[in-house]
């Protein structure tokens, strides 16, 4: 399995002040924006993630990392005795993920494009 991108998610209140607070101060535009969850992003290929409610799992995530073997780090997962908040889910968007929760409590979210 390996890694493609690793992207915090901030919870927000105010989606569309988010974005435009963040495109304001840091340059970044919209990449995705689907009401409840944007990405911006620069053209180096940074990104941050800002999110209302998740409208599809329990809770939020705190980070995004996209990989290009979802069901291998859902295993590794498993097998590392994480906890598995969100099931490997495949999303109407073109997503396909699952979330565990690390030690210190964060909502890791694991997913692949489709």
């Amino acid at each position: 399995m390996g890694i493609q991108r690793i992207v915090p998610i901030l919870t927000v209140d105010d989606l569309p002040g988010a974005i435009a607070a963040h495109t304001a101060a840091l340059g970044l535009r919209v990449l995705m924006d689907n009401g409840w969850l944007a990405f911006l992003g620069d053209d180096a290929g940074n990104q941050l993630g800002v999110i209302t409610r998740d409208a599809t799992a329990p809770v939020n995530p705190d980070v995004s990392v996209f990989v290009d073997d979802v069901e291998a780090a859902h295993s590794a997962a498993v097998g590392a005795g994480l906890e598995i908040v969100h099931p490997v889910t495949h999303e109407t968007w073109g997503v396909r993920r699952f979330f565990y929760r690390d030690a210190a409590g964060r909502v890791v979210n694991v997913g692949t494009h489709v």
